[in-house]
């Protein structure tokens, strides 16, 4: 099978993705082998691959916004059959014995393996996946637009969920890119009102034809205070930011697996009980509470599609804002 291989972090001009003929793998136990059709490029892939998370897998397959079909079955399968389309997410497997995993927090697993990062991920015609932690994909979405859903809208609305934001509520979205041009879509079907901080002026066009009240960077003032704020983007320096934009007794969530260091801020802007929360992974549940929810709203995703043999490159638009919505990778 054709596959995009790391084996060794290093910046993305660099190239550090390499294509190669791999075997296919076989499926153990309770696992699938799905043959799969598109992958979707996030944020964290990119994180992945510059060497800003540790401990990966190497060498390494990366990407965990994947969907496609079974191929074949390992013994003891019961939850899908062969040709059934399914989506594979960040969350490879958990321990489901542990403390967290006991108490509904497997996102949190000590144990948990995480798709495209330490286990291969959907840069490959073929990947493996348990049965328990694939996700079953509602038949009005595409492939394409399936993709961005898996980790962008699953992660984005645990986000919203952590931020405990209210229908009716103001909302503020700090980037915005491919999680945040679905989360902004979830809050408006609530009734939200949502400002978007963003640089770019295409990022900023987005956002109002998605439907937001306000745009602008977040340096500066908006007209209003945000009841729940979520921070997309990877930027330490916009916490103070966002906490000065944040109304008494609101909530702001970070939504970034990698973060450079937050800098000095005066107490001021936490106190008035301000909570800072950040998120982490997700769970099963958040993603099949989220594929029924995108299904119903429906979710509308932009996407961007490029080839397999262009990893590299998609990986350097990403790192460079250049994509509008989510990119997404056509493997077969």
């Amino acid at each position: 099978m054709k596959a995009q291989v790391l084996d060794r972090p290093d910046a993305v001009e660099n190239k550090p993705l390499h294509l190669h003929e791999l075997a296919r793998p076989v499926p153990a136990p309770a696992e699938l082998l799905i043959h799969v059709h598109v992958c979707g490029i996030c944020h964290t892939d990119l994180h992945v691959v510059e060497g800003e998370l540790p401990k990966p897998k190497l060498p390494l397959i990366p990407g965990h916004e994947i969907v496609g079909h079974v191929e074949a079955v390992g013994m003891g399968v019961t939850r899908f059959q062969i040709g059934q389309r399914v989506g594979i997410p960040w969350l490879h497997s958990s321990d489901q014995t542990c403390s967290f995993c006991s108490s509904g927090h497997e996102n949190l697993c000590e144990a948990a393996r995480f798709t495209g990062y330490t286990v291969n991920g959907g840069y490959a015609e073929y990947v493996t996946v348990p049965q328990d932690y694939a996700v079953a994909i509602p038949e009005q979405f595409s492939d394409v637009e399936a993709a961005p859903l898996l980790c962008a809208g699953i992660v984005g609305y645990r986000s919203i969920c952590l931020s405990d934001l209210q229908h009716g509520e103001r909302l503020g979205l700090y980037g915005f890119g491919a999680s945040a041009h679905i989360c902004i879509q979830v809050a408006r079907h609530w009734g939200c009102e949502v400002y978007a901080f963003t640089r770019g002026k295409e990022h900023q066009r987005h956002a109002q034809e998605l439907g937001a009240s306000w745009v602008g960077p977040a340096q500066d003032k908006p007209p209003q205070f945000m009841d729940r704020s979520i921070i997309f983007a990877p930027e330490g320096s916009l916490v103070p930011l966002a906490l000065g934009h944040l109304r008494k007794g609101g909530t702001l969530c970070i939504n970034a697996i990698q973060m450079n260091d937050l800098p000095p801020m005066p107490y001021p802007l936490l106190w008035n009980e301000r909570t800072i929360r950040s998120v982490a992974n997700a769970t099963r549940q958040d993603g099949e509470d989220f594929m029924l929810l995108a299904g119903t709203i429906p979710i509308h995703i932009e996407t961007q599609t490029f080839d397999l043999e262009s990893a590299n490159e998609v990986l350097s638009m990403v790192k460079h804002s250049e994509i509008k919505g989510a990119a997404v990778l056509q493997i077969t």
